[in-house]
């Protein structure tokens, strides 16, 4: 049992002058716990970005990037990484400012809605890191076989398919249980902090 939940059940059992005092340590606790979760999710994003980017120090990107061009995606690549780039910039920006504003939330009911748009924020994040990744391996597919077509039977096409079919699959599998635990554990703390601060709205 944690201290929220101590807090919780002193509160209860105190008269009502001293239970509405304990009500504003009940959510200035619930409020200090988010803002460090919140603050947390804001960290892991900026860590995330920059190691996944310093993998390119250990990649022939030359190589990598005359075969896109191989295969006529060269220009695709090029932009769908610079638009990529400020969208994740942008949820970057989006957790500081979660961050910023549940610090300050001088009301339960704030305090609540900044915690439904932190989670709708991150989960957001996560289905684009997801979007995209597909985006690129059925792209490059598509490519592929488009590149070699008239040197593939039909059941080269329908094998190449289905490879990148499970692979997607994997990928993204692979990339989603990455984020559950990730953002995944800090998420089911914030949600939790959601329901005890419902809870001490229904008792104001």
């Amino acid at each position: 049992m944690d201290l929220l939940d101590n807090y919780k059940k002193a509160w209860k059992n105190q008269p009502e002058e001293e239970s509405k005092f304990s009500t504003v340590e009940i959510y200035k606790l619930a409020q200090s716990r988010s803002s460090s979760i919140v603050k947390w999710i804001f960290i892991i994003g900026i860590l995330e970005f920059v190691i996944l980017n310093s993998m390119y120090f250990f990649v022939d990107m030359d190589e990598a990037y005359d075969e896109y061009k191989k295969l006529g995606l060269e220009n695709f690549v090029y932009y769908s990484q610079i638009l990529a780039y400020l969208i994740i910039f942008y949820f970057l920006i989006m957790f500081y400012k979660n961050y910023q504003k549940i610090s300050t939330s001088d009301s339960t009911k704030l305090l609540m809605k900044k915690i439904l748009k932190t989670r709708k924020t991150v989960r957001n994040y996560m289905l684009f890191n997801l979007g995209y990744m597909a985006l690129l391996l059925i792209i490059v597919s598509v490519a592929n076989i488009n590149l070699n077509i008239d040197d593939l039977s039909r059941k080269q096409i329908l094998l190449i398919v289905l490879l990148t079919l499970v692979v997607t699959i994997v990928a993204l599998a692979i990339l989603w249980l990455f984020y559950q635990l990730l953002y995944g554990f800090l998420l089911r703390k914030l949600n939790r902090n959601y329901k005890e601060l419902a809870k001490l709205d229904g008792n104001l």
